[in-house]
């Protein structure tokens, strides 16, 4: 097992940079287009053998430190007794958004061994496969709130706000239940096999300081201090546009900070403390030709010498359009650059 990945979430000395990228596994190659092309996106993420099949594609394409498990942090939400849709153009879609007391309190918080077993199999099937460590994830509390409440995608998020200033005991009561579902399902990861838990944090960035301190943070704390009572495995916060939100996302109690590509990896990491940290190239970035990519990674590399352990990563998803060859030359100079 090649556990530069785990050794360096924990902060201890590595032989070179580890890399992964966000959203890895999927549209950017033409191999989980394949599989993709068979079946609809919600019947592949509840699918076990296709969702290792496409998990494992990177890893053996381009050779990352570590995997992440193939799903969606909204498989939860369908969990509890939510009507999920994924519609081509639009993205998630949930038919009838929670706005109401009602609407809150027919949310349940399910077993997730019983209600996303096909999740749990999963990493089950990966862990017999692979040989470097296994990234489980969810949602943030607040991330998948804004679903919920907007009913899909949204650009001002407007319902959202408006609940959490308007009426706080009810966006409270909701996040609340998100919360528990959240910390049930990544337990199950973990005691699944999963080695490390990513928390993306999609829209933390939406919030000013003093939301995010009310209406986000404490509930990634709840969770997180939840899994520290039952595993040890590392523990990544990512808050998406959260270069505001730094010295507040450091009392996570994460192990490892994830950073986008809007802040310096170096003024990061000054002020995260004793904290790994992952990340930051912008996405669009793999689009330079090969030396001024190279040329940019190289100097990441080096910004980010001061941290306490680094994980190379993309400061987002990588995106679909992404020709394949490009994430090969990224991930081939982190490794030769760092010493690999």
């Amino acid at each position: 097992m090649n556990d530069t990945f785990l050794r360096a979430c924990r902060g201890e000395k590595t032989e070179y940079t580890p890399v992964w990228f966000m959203r890895q596994a999927g549209r950017y190659l033409p191999e989980y287009q394949s599989v993709r092309g068979k079946v609809t996106f919600l019947e592949l993420c509840h699918n076990p053998e296709l969702c290792t099949e496409v998990t494992l594609q990177p890893i053996d394409i381009f050779g990352f430190d570590a995997a992440i498990l193939f799903s969606d942090i909204l498989i939860p939400m369908e969990a509890m007794n939510l009507h999920l849709e994924f519609s081509e153009g639009k993205g998630p879609v949930f038919r009838d958004p929670v706005r109401s007391r009602k609407a809150v309190d027919d949310l349940i918080v399910p077993d997730p061994d019983e209600t996303m077993p096909f999740v749990m199999e999963t990493i089950r099937l990966l862990r017999k496969e692979l040989k470097v460590p296994l990234i489980g994830f969810s949602g943030a509390p607040f991330t998948l709130a804004t679903y919920l409440v907007e009913g899909g995608s949204s650009k001002v998020f407007l319902e959202t706000k408006k609940m959490m200033f308007q009426k706080p005991q009810l966006f409270d009561a909701m996040m609340s239940k998100i919360t528990d579902c959240t910390s049930l399902y990544l337990q199950a990861q973990a005691r699944a096999g999963a080695q490390a838990l990513q928390i993306f944090d999609s829209w933390a960035g939406i919030l000013a300081p003093v939301d995010f301190k009310r209406f986000a943070l404490p509930y990634v704390q709840s969770i997180i201090n939840d899994l520290r009572k039952v595993t040890d495995v590392p523990i990544i916060y990512f808050a998406n546009n959260g270069a505001t939100l730094l010295d507040l996302s450091k009392t996570s109690g994460a192990d490892v900070l994830g950073l986008d590509w809007r802040v310096n990896i170096k003024d990061a990491i000054d002020r995260v403390g004793n904290h790994a940290v992952q990340g930051n190239l912008d996405p669009i970035a793999l689009f330079l030709p090969k030396e001024e990519l190279e040329e940019r990674i190289k100097k990441l590399l080096d910004d980010a010498q001061g941290a306490r352990g680094h994980i190379f990563n993309l400061g987002h998803g990588i995106v679909p359009q992404t020709p394949p060859d490009q994430a090969k030359i990224a991930v081939d100079a982190v490794h030769r650059f760092s010493g690999k």
